[in-house]
């Protein structure tokens, strides 16, 4: 099948787009390179070296044969563009991992929230529009977040999507239904992901476009398959306050000897999954699209949940590495427990990758190998939830 990636060089988006080239399908990058330019931004580069999306490709076809092409644009504000694409290449899906994905990042200020806002809607909105101008019938399969649910469970597993209710008429009568299982983000960044779900489920009902949201957990790993056939193929590895995720981020820490920074108690329980599980459920998920007609189908895209404390412990057992507990900068509960079903990605043939099943070791050797990129001043994240948090307020945390 012919597939846009939206994203396509970013952490996710880039192993994607070679997993489905090596697949056969021929897959077409749409970016505007914002990633790399949050890097110049933040002063803060991948611990990975990442080459340039033009060696990047050409990098793919020596080594595979295989050709991406790149078409440089911005989905949130190049409509037309977009529209004229999927109008003349007619693909069959497009995955859309074109938005802003960090949290801190989305609460460093107002300038941040209001381009995350900008940017995450426009182009989620601009897609589901020029799909329907476009009259093309494509399946459009979208990476969202564990986090539009918030974190409390409430003794429950959280399901995939959809919660089962009842409600009593005033005549007494029972009426059954299932509505969205009721969000609660916590960062502007979560907040976008969730408004995405309103828009996927209208034009789901309205146009009836073929929809798949994958609500995914935290990523970790940094290897695919493919990325590891040649150094010029390299994903990202993001280890800095705002862009790190904490699994990576402690196994960095360790590799530099930085203490493993555990914001609060350590008490927050969040759902994980391996980049290769990642570029996987991409391609179940491509493999079995809804029907036209059909709701949004809602997958959740994790494959185990821990306590973060249990994480540091478990990569501190491994390494040596010291823990440090620290101020949290979220505005969240400092305990939490966590219950997810993935009942629909399992069915599919998913065999997970799990901690214990290990690539911590490859992950713990890649931070080693390239520990002397690191900037330690960039591992704090300094990006606070409120006001009161900032820096210079009396009995805050600095």
């Amino acid at each position: 099948m012919k597939v846009f990636i939206l994203g396509g060089d970013g952490f996710c988006g880039w192993p994607t787009s070679l997993h489905l080239s090596a697949l056969g399908h021929e897959v077409v990058i749409i970016d505007n390179l914002s990633r790399r330019n949050i890097d110049n931004e933040l002063e803060a580069g991948s611990l990975t070296p990442i080459q340039y999306l033009g060696t990047r490709l050409q990098a793919w076809k020596e080594t595979t044969g295989q050709e991406i092409r790149f078409e440089r644009l911005d989905v949130a504000q190049h409509y037309h563009r977009l529209l004229t694409l999927i109008e003349e290449e007619r693909p069959d899906a497009i995955v859309h991992f074109a938005e802003q994905r960090a949290a801190p990042y989305s609460m460093k200020s107002s300038a941040h929230k209001r381009y995350t806002v900008d940017n995450n809607l426009n182009a989620t909105h601009n897609v589901l529009a020029a799909i329907v101008e476009s009259g093309v019938d494509v399946h459009l399969a979208h990476l969202g977040t564990m986090g539009v649910y918030g974190y409390g469970t409430a003794g429950m597993k959280i399901p995939e999507g959809y919660l089962p209710i009842e409600v009593t008429t005033d005549d007494g009568e029972k009426v059954r239904q299932e509505i969205l299982y009721p969000p609660n983000p916590g960062s502007i960044y979560h907040m976008t992901k969730t408004q995405d779900q309103l828009f996927f489920a209208y034009y789901a009902k309205n146009d009836q476009l073929r929809i798949t949201d994958l609500h995914q957990g935290i990523v970790w790993g940094t290897h695919t398959k493919e990325t590891d056939l040649d150094e010029r193929l390299v994903n990202r590895f993001d280890y800095d306050g705002d862009y790190g995720t904490v699994l990576n981020r402690f196994l960095m820490q360790a590799a530099v000897g930085y203490p493993l920074t555990v914001h609060g108690t350590g008490g927050q329980t969040r759902a994980f999954i391996h980049i290769r599980d990642t570029v996987r459920c991409i391609e179940l998920a491509l493999e079995t699209p809804p029907e036209r007609g059909e709701r949004v189908r809602i997958l959740n895209q994790m494959t185990e949940t821990h306590r973060v404390r249990d994480l540091a412990e478990l990569v501190a057992a491994q390494t040596g590495a010291e823990v440090a507990y620290v101020d949290n900068p979220r505005n969240e509960d400092a305990e939490n427990d966590l219950h997810v079903k993935n009942d629909l990605f399992l069915d599919l043939g998913l065999e997970p990758t799990t901690l214990e099943g290990g690539l911590l070791d490859e992950v713990t050797s890649v931070a080693r190998k390239y520990a002397h990129r690191a900037d330690l001043s960039k591992i704090p994240s300094t990006s606070t939830w409120t006001e009161r948090q900032k820096p210079g307020v009396p009995g805050e945390p600095a």
